[in-house]
C-alpha cells in the first residue's frame, strides 16, 4: 500500500537521490537557466480568496524568488493575510480586500492568481487590463471560452498569461523531453497513461462543500484539476497536439458530487499519434502515475513506481537505462520562479497562453465527447 502523500510532493517537490553526475546536470537544464543575474526586483499582485488553492507552496516560492522584491495581496476574505505575512515577511508590502484597487495602486509587473474557477476569468480580466503577466490557478475558467477571450487580450497587449502546469520544470520530464528531441525513439506511436488520486476526499462533507465539487463552479472534476497535467505533459513531451478526443466521464463513486470522479479518454495527436488517459480518484489515499511513449526505436515511461525517475529503452542498445532526478527540486519555486523572471523580461515563459488554451479545449472537448457520445475535434 502506498503511503499517505501530499498533492506538492505528487508534482515532485520530493525526489528520490540523483543517480549518475552527469544526467543530474542535464535533468537540471531548465533550472540552470536561471543564471546569477542581479534581482529584478519585480512587484508580484497575488489575488485569492478563501477557496484558493496551494497558498502556503505560492507565497512560499515569491519568498524564496531573488527576483521577487515585493508582494502586494488582495483578499476579499481576509483568510490569508496571516499565511501570507507568516511566509513572505517583509516582501508583503500592502494588503487589500479588493483586486481592482490594488492594480490601481500598486501596479504590479505580474499577477498570481489563485481562485476557483468560476471567479478567475473576471480577476485574469482586471490583471490584464492593468498591463499585467498573469499566473494562474489552473482550471482558471469554467469554459474554454472564457479563457480564449483572456488569451486574446493577454497576446493583444503582449502580456504572457501562464497556469500552474507546474510539472513541466520537473527534472524528469526536462530530461524526457531531452531524449525524445534527440530521436531516441523514432517516429512517436502511442501514449498510455493514468494519473489516480484518492477516492477518500471525495467522502468529507468539507470536500464536497468545496468549489472543486461543483461543476458551474469548478468547470469539470478530476479531468480539470488533475487530468490536465497529463495532457499537457503529452503535448508538450512529443511537441505535438491532440486533434480528436473520444470517451467518457461520470461519477462512478457516487460520492454526492457534481464534478466526474472518473475520465476514460482517447485521443489523436496531430503527428498521427494515438494515446489513453485514464483519470480518477479510486485510491483510499496517495496517487498511482504513468506516462508511457512508445516509438519506432523504443520506448519511455515515467512512473510513480519509479519518483522524480524516467526510464528508456533503445532497439539501438537493446538496454533499459534510468534518470533519477535531484532530491532538492521543488516544482511549485521553480515553474512560479521561471513565471517571474518571463515577467521580468530575463527569460521565456515556461508556458503560452496559447498552450495553456489549448489543454483547457482538449479536457472540454472530451467533456462534449462524453456527453455526445461523438469524437470532438479540437481547434
Amino acid at each position: 500500500m502506498s503511503a499517505p502523500i501530499h498533492r506538492r510532493e505528487f508534482l515532485g517537490q520530493t525526489a528520490t537521490t540523483a543517480s549518475g553526475l552527469a544526467l543530474v546536470g542535464s535533468a537540471r537544464a531548465e533550472e540552470d537557466t536561471i543564471s546569477n543575474e542581479s534581482s529584478a526586483n519585480l512587484k508580484v499582485g497575488f489575488v485569492t480568496h478563501a477557496g484558493g488553492a496551494h497558498l502556503d507552496a505560492y507565497f512560499t516560492a515569491l519568498a524564496a524568488a531573488e527576483e521577487v522584491g515585493s508582494v502586494v495581496l488582495a483578499d476579499a476574505d481576509g483568510k490569508s493575510e496571516t499565511m501570507a505575512r507568516n511566509i513572505l515577511g517583509e516582501k508583503l508590502r500592502q494588503v487589500y480586500k479588493d483586486c481592482n484597487r490594488l492594480f490601481a495602486q500598486e501596479k504590479p509587473a505580474m499577477a498570481l492568481i489563485s481562485m476557483e474557477a468560476k471567479e478567475s476569468p473576471a480577476a485574469i480580466r482586471a490583471a490584464l487590463e492593468a498591463g499585467c503577466h498573469v499566473f494562474a490557478e489552473k482550471p482558471a475558467c469554467t469554459r474554454a471560452e472564457d479563457f480564449q477571450l483572456l488569451v486574446e487580450m493577454a497576446n493583444s497587449k503582449d502580456l504572457y498569461l501562464m497556469l500552474a502546469l507546474a510539472n513541466r520544470l520537473n527534472p524528469e520530464i526536462v530530461e524526457a523531453k531531452r531524449l525524445i528531441a534527440t530521436g531516441l525513439l523514432g517516429k512517436i506511436y502511442g501514449l498510455e497513461m493514468h494519473l489516480i488520486a484518492d477516492q477518500t476526499r471525495l467522502t468529507k462533507p468539507s470536500y464536497q462543500q468545496t468549489w472543486q465539487a461543483h461543476r458551474d463552479r469548478a468547470g469539470g472534476g478530476h479531468l480539470a484539476w488533475l487530468g490536465i497535467h497529463w495532457l499537457d505533459l503529452a503535448m508538450y513531451l512529443t511537441n505535438s497536439r491532440i486533434k480528436q478526443v473520444a470517451g467518457f466521464a461520470g461519477n462512478v463513486g457516487g460520492q454526492p458530487i457534481d464534478v466526474e470522479d472518473s475520465a476514460a479518454m482517447s485521443m489523436r495527436f496531430d503527428n498521427g499519434t494515438y494515446g489513453t488517459l485514464t483519470s480518477g480518484y479510486y485510491l483510499d489515499r496517495g496517487y498511482h502515475s504513468l506516462i508511457k511513449i512508445w516509438g519506432a526505436a523504443g520506448w519511455l515511461q515515467i512512473s510513480r513506481e519509479m519518483p522524480n525517475s524516467v526510464e528508456w529503452y533503445s532497439n539501438k542498445t537493446s538496454k533499459t537505462e534510468t534518470f533519477t532526478g535531484p532530491s532538492d527540486h521543488n516544482a511549485y519555486s521553480t515553474f512560479v520562479r521561471a513565471a517571474v523572471r518571463a515577467s521580468a523580461g530575463l527569460q521565456s515563459p515556461p508556458l503560452t497562453g496559447d498552450e495553456s488554451l489549448y489543454v483547457l479545449k482538449t479536457i472540454f472537448g472530451l467533456y462534449r465527447a462524453a456527453e455526445s457520445g461523438k469524437t470532438q475535434q479540437i481547434e
